[in-house]
């Protein structure tokens, strides 16, 4: 293989130098759009050489309207097959079996190809990528059963050319969720940390060192996924999780404090260490300005002792905070999907992820 380059910025030459002008010259007048916003770790800037062994290499998205996907999708996909270069920059653009994983770069000296430009409709992709319909307003449910780690790749990919002249605006209206949406999640993931709280002190006192452990590792991963939602950054899953979250304001200062309590053994010491991380996300919490003042601080759990920040106060504080109707019927201490479940295999099947619409409505 030829050296590196970042798959985004492969696309784009692809796209610019290979499929413009063969558009250019052999469909003369056609309508289109030209990106890569779907998944790959290329589309979220993670790539590296290791992952040129799979679901990465020449590739894009065309797409076209509705009228001319059923008249010229064919053709096309034909078209490219038989014509595109065998190799650009040194890659192959041939992709082969399995196809399932997004198919490896094959060198092949005959055509046709199967080359790794999909060819559809901004309502397709939409409905297929996301689950949801272009030509209507999204609603709060729409928002909370699309998995995160969709809306990362779709804000961080690249729309190369918008001659259909909606695709840079729809990409655009998935940026970030609604206001009060936000502070829904917020919220939410506030309850998450008030849930587990005490709970480290609790298995270090009855001896359970291996549990106190655990329940502090997740307490990590919920700040982590909080510091997230009070930067409006959407979070990947887990495989690129510590990446992005290195990426965070937040992070050079709440790294060393996580290393340091996954170092612990007692769990008093790692009480100690978290007990820092709670005051920076209170503090980083009050710089948005999104309630009434919270004092940042930690202290016993009722008559027990053991240090906590009281996450329910910034629960109730962000949940009456909410002036939107349709957010504040939604359940409270529920969430978005990533804050419900954590499955790979429903979390990227969206179908099912569509189908949790049923855990929102009243009982």
């Amino acid at each position: 293989m030829p050296t590196f380059i970042p798959g985004l910025k492969l696309s784009e030459y692809f796209y610019k130098e290979i499929v413009q002008p063969i558009l250019a010259e052999k469909f003369l007048g056609l309508t289109y759009s030209a990106a890569r916003l779907e998944w790959g770790s290329d589309v979220m800037g993670f790539d590296t050489p290791m992952s040129m062994d799979h679901g990465w290499g020449p590739k894009l998205t065309l797409f076209l309207t509705n009228t001319d996907f059923a008249q010229y999708h064919d053709t096309i996909d034909d078209y490219f097959a038989h014509h595109l270069p065998l190799e650009f920059r040194g890659f192959p653009t041939h992709f082969g079996e399995p196809l399932a994983d997004g198919g490896v770069m094959t060198q092949k000296d005959a055509y046709p190809i199967h080359h790794g430009i999909t060819i559809t409709t901004p309502e397709r992709f939409f409905r297929n990528h996301l689950g949801v319909d272009i030509h209507r307003p999204l609603k709060p449910l729409d928002w909370l059963t699309i998995p995160q780690q969709r809306l990362f790749t779709l804000r961080s990919g690249q729309v190369f050319y918008d001659g259909l002249g909606t695709l840079s605006y729809l990409q655009s209206q998935f940026h970030w969720y609604p206001h009060d949406l936000w502070l829904y999640l917020m919220a939410n993931q506030w309850q998450r940390i008030d849930q587990d709280e005490p709970f480290i002190g609790r298995a270090g006192t009855v001896g359970d060192a291996l549990g106190a452990r655990l329940i502090a590792a997740r307490l990590i991963q919920d700040l982590m996924h909080l510091s997230f939602l009070i930067e409006k950054q959407f979070a990947p899953y887990h495989k690129w999780f510590g990446s992005a979250f290195q990426q965070l304001a937040l992070a050079p200062k709440l790294m060393p404090i996580f290393e340091a309590v996954l170092n612990c053994r007692e769990w008093q010491q790692i009480e100690t260490h978290l007990s820092k991380a709670y005051l920076l996300a209170a503090q980083a919490h009050n710089e948005l300005g999104v309630t009434p003042f919270i004092e940042p601080g930690v202290a016993p759990f009722h008559a027990r002792p053991f240090l906590v920040p009281h996450a329910a106060r910034f629960v109730t504080a962000l949940l009456e905070s909410i002036q939107d109707p349709s957010v504040q019927v939604l359940p409270p201490h529920l969430g978005s999907i990533d804050q419900v479940v954590d499955n790979t295999d429903l979390l990227t099947h969206i179908p099912r992820c569509q189908s949790l619409k049923t855990l929102y409505k009243n009982p």
